[in-house]
């Protein structure tokens, strides 16, 4: 499903596949984007759409995997190869990513909650914190 997301997503420049619109989202839908990552054991580049919002110059994700005990493998890639591109319909652009500090995910956190609510469902379902991921520009020169 993921595969056909992106394929959609790319071929259309994002007018298709750039708003999450399922729970949450139905009412109030959220934009999404494209986050490659590089496989921590495989080297393969993978390609995974994601809820996102915009701080400032940063754009923030989180690896909330619907609730499971689990971090999304998304999320262990960028641990082990933290830089990376996004595409925002149909600007790509380089990014590090890190993982957002106590102080930061608790500034963030109620942001990202208005962005799309389910982030509060995920959470109380979660034996885990759910890691806020910061996607900050980086220069590619």
């Amino acid at each position: 499903m993921t595969r056909i997301q992106v394929w959609v997503y790319r071929r259309t420049r994002g007018r298709l596949g750039g708003r999450w619109r399922v729970a949450a989202g139905f009412r109030k839908p959220v934009p999404t984007l494209l986050l490659d990552h590089r496989g921590r054991k495989s080297g393969r580049l993978y390609t995974t759409p994601l809820v996102y919002m915009t701080d400032g110059a940063d754009t923030v994700v989180v690896a909330s995997q619907g609730g499971l005990p689990k971090h999304p493998q998304w999320y262990l890639n960028l641990c082990a190869h933290p830089d990376t591109c996004i595409q925002i319909r149909t600007d790509r652009r380089p990014v590090r990513a890190r993982t957002a500090d106590p102080q930061e995910r608790s500034r963030l956190w109620p942001l990202l909650l208005d962005v799309y609510a389910d982030f509060e469902v995920y959470q109380s379902w979660a034996e885990r914190e759910i890691p806020v991921v910061i996607l900050h520009p980086r220069s590619t020169g």
